[in-house]
């Protein structure tokens, strides 16, 4: 290379590094201006004492906030202490859902000296793999309805409604939901396209708003509920009084994510909140939510049922009463329980943290109140709330549980990742948000796949621990396969806490 090509590019070299030299200035004059309007900005706002006695500064205070919801769960928190879900139930969920090895080595971090923690107790004579069995299949609205629901699915896709979750998300759980035989609650947010395209069973919710069944007026419209019924896929009809994470408080979808598709499907107006009341106005009393079932059934030919957290139980008692009174076929096909600690939607804080009873409490009042009454083979039980991993599932279904709905559990199978942007349509993954940028991350052929594998390696590995109690299958769990940890460590059989079945005396004292 001869002189005079050196020169040149030397020369182009110092005309580069002296125009970089020329933004780096001009960006330093533009930051050291920006630094003093909001110095002149935070010493003269009076809404934030932080900010007004240390300007500039004192804005890294709820940057460092915002940003520790995410770096928390990676960095500081321990595999078992994040709530509402810690690491270790979520590590198991995504190694299932990616079909991977799911065990592991040296040890369990788990202690087994917290109260209200459970343990199974193995058979010294294990089923066998050879005798083991599928687990039985359950009629709902057997005799009752004209088309009653057959199924052996035990692990299913609990109530989220489209608007809450995403295009791609439904679609991936409505194929994946097919491909392993087990249903998908569309949620209050009525029936779209994207519930049908897998070809899944569905059991379509009605909340407080009649969303996808309303006439103009917002009324129970017969003739939208039977378009809705006509559906083979749609298998049964669930009403719903009160979800997880807000007893007493309708579903809120807030206005950014109602999108015109989403306002179709539902009969609302394009980017208006959607606040659904807080209880049915058809109905106020045991009688009148008896009289909506049988109307339902009647129109649809389905099974029927509700959907409800428990709180007081006076209301269970006469409602007990009343379908003795009129007759058994008066009675819900099913009734699922939504744990207090449940929910994926929007919701108070005053709600979400202190209404309604935990599942360990309601699931087992409500089985044996049934069961006092004569009502527990009519009625079935469906019970949902933060059932994400294997122990739950076995221990919902030996406290009495014919099903068990997952919502979260599946979010994860999807690629949640806790962020808790579920509300604001800022989901990071895709999942729970409208905005066409983030939904491209989710593949719903891939993430149908990884709901299949969820479902799959869930029934499997609670077949494993049924089988390790030295029974068939799942449905054959019993509360004396289960102790709980009492408050001083030590593990108590949970059928002596809880009995099978109660003395009517003891049931009776609920109602105090």
């Amino acid at each position: 290379m001869d002189l005079q090509a050196v020169a040149a590019i030397q020369g182009f070299a110092v005309k580069v590094l002296q125009l970089f030299a020329l933004f780096f200035a001009f960006g330093l004059v533009l930051l050291v201006l920006y630094v003093v309007y909001i110095y002149l900005s935070d010493i003269r706002q009076t809404k934030h004492a932080i900010r007004r006695n240390f300007p500039v500064l004192g804005r890294f205070r709820y940057q460092f906030e915002h940003l520790g919801e995410f770096f928390r769960q990676y960095f500081f928190a321990l595999d078992r202490e994040e709530m509402p879900f810690n690491r270790a139930q979520r590590s198991w969920v995504y190694r299932a859902a990616k079909n991977i090895d799911s065990t592991l080595a040296f040890g369990s971090t788990r202690p087994l000296n917290q109260p209200g923690d459970i343990v199974f107790l193995n058979h010294p004579f294990p089923t066998l793999a050879k005798d083991a069995v599928p687990p039985r299949e359950v009629t709902v609205g057997a005799g009752v309805a004209r088309m009653p629901y057959t199924t052996r699915s035990i692990f299913n896709i609990s109530g989220m409604s489209f608007g809450a979750l995403s295009v791609p998300a439904v679609t991936a759980l409505s194929k994946g939901a097919k491909k392993a035989g087990i249903w998908l609650n569309t949620g209050e947010g009525g029936l779209s396209s994207h519930h049908l395209s897998g070809g899944c069973d569905i059991v379509f919710q009605i909340g407080t708003a009649k969303y996808g069944v309303r006439d103009k007026e917002g009324n129970l419209s017969d003739k939208k509920l039977a378009e809705v019924a006509a559906y083979e896929q749609v298998k049964m009809f669930e009403l719903k009084l009160s979800q997880g994470a807000k007893p007493g408080k309708g579903g809120i979808l807030p206005g950014i994510k109602v999108t015109p598709e989403i306002a179709a499907v539902r009969g609302i107006h394009v980017g208006e909140d959607s606040i659904s009341p807080n209880g049915h106005p058809e109905f106020r009393d045991v009688g009148g939510l008896l009289d909506m079932i049988g109307h339902i059934r009647e129109v649809t030919g389905k099974p029927t049922g509700f959907k409800c957290v428990i709180g007081s139980s006076n209301w269970l008692h006469e409602l007990c009463e009343t379908i003795q009174q009129r007759g058994i076929e008066s009675a819900p096909d099913f009734i699922t329980i939504d744990s207090a600690d449940g929910g994926s939607g929007a919701a108070p804080q005053s709600l979400m943290d202190y209404m309604g009873l935990p599942l360990n409490r309601s699931l087992p009042l409500v089985v044996d109140l049934l069961a006092q009454y004569g009502l527990r083979d009519r009625i079935k039980i469906i019970c949902a709330g933060k059932l994400l991993t294997p122990s739950m599932v076995a221990w919902a279904l030996a406290m009495g549980a014919d099903f068990i709905n997952c919502g979260r559990g599946f979010m994860f199978a999807l690629g949640c990742i806790q962020a808790m942007q579920c509300n604001r349509n800022t989901c990071p993954t895709g999942v729970t948000t409208h905005n066409p940028d983030l939904q491209q991350g989710l593949d719903p052929m891939d993430k149908a796949e990884r709901v299949y594998n969820y479902a799959r390696n869930m029934a499997y590995e609670v077949g494993t621990i049924a089988h390790s109690c030295g029974v068939a299958e799942p449905r054959q769990l019993r509360r004396s396969d289960v102790e709980v940890i009492n408050e001083r460590g030590v593990p108590m059989p949970l059928s002596d806490t809880v009995p099978d079945v109660k003395p009517k005396s003891v049931i009776a004292s609920d109602r105090d």
